[in-house]
């Protein structure tokens, strides 16, 4: 008889925690499949049976970890209000929940980023899917006169350059005492009243370079 899919849910969470609590202790890169299955109690090939492999379990951990962040992305993108507001709180409200991830386990959090270093195709695709829902909202604001004389492609790579200290989890670590809800709202809206093509003073600055 098949195993009920609460059952086998339910199993692959277990397996799951049970990697939390390895990459912990040894770091994300150590641990093998086989280390696994001592830690939660199964033979290597039954773990298999719920994870075909290393990666295939760093993707199912990348999916709970990404898992509540994708809703907030979401939500903001179909949010009806000033865009001002949804470019502050795309950043604000991930914010919050990496720093309280960060308070609660900063051991775990360090060893997730490992695991994620060792598997960067994996997360690859939520890094990818970030950049859409920002690039959404960011088109939003060019609509609404933002960012005068710059491509799509040119504003999503200096705002995520910008926004480092505030989603980059590593960059976080290092500042999370300055990476604060308040410092963020100032660099939004210098992002959005600074950020536009400025050729001309530009080229006035690059001829007087030349000829100074």
């Amino acid at each position: 008889m098949p195993r009920p899919e609460t059952d086998i849910e339910a199993t692959r969470i277990k397996i799951m925690e049970a990697a939390d609590r390895l990459i912990q202790d040894r770091g994300a890169i150590s641990f093998t499949m086989a280390d696994l299955a001592t830690v939660v109690g199964m033979s290597p090939s039954n773990v298999y049976r719920f994870f075909e492999s290393k990666d295939a379990l760093a993707e199912a951990m990348a999916g709970k970890w990404f898992a509540e962040l994708q809703v907030i992305m979401e939500t903001l993108v179909s949010a009806d209000i000033p865009v001002e507001e949804k470019l502050y709180q795309f950043f604000a409200n991930r914010l919050v929940v990496k720093r309280a991830r960060y308070e609660d386990d900063p051991e775990l959090f360090e060893a997730y980023m490992d695991l994620g270093d060792e598997h960067f195709e994996v997360i690859k695709g939520y890094v990818d899917l970030a950049d859409h829902y920002m690039a959404s909202i960011l088109v939003e604001a060019m609509e609404k006169g933002y960012f005068k004389g710059l491509e799509l492609d040119s504003i999503v790579s200096l705002v995520n350059t910008m926004m480092q200290p505030f989603c980059n989890p590593r960059i976080m670590m290092q500042m999370m005492h300055v990476a604060t809800e308040e410092r963020l709202r100032i660099v939004v809206n210098t992002i959005l009243n600074g950020l536009r093509a400025d050729e001309e003073p530009a080229k006035a600055k690059l001829e007087l370079h030349i000829t100074g």
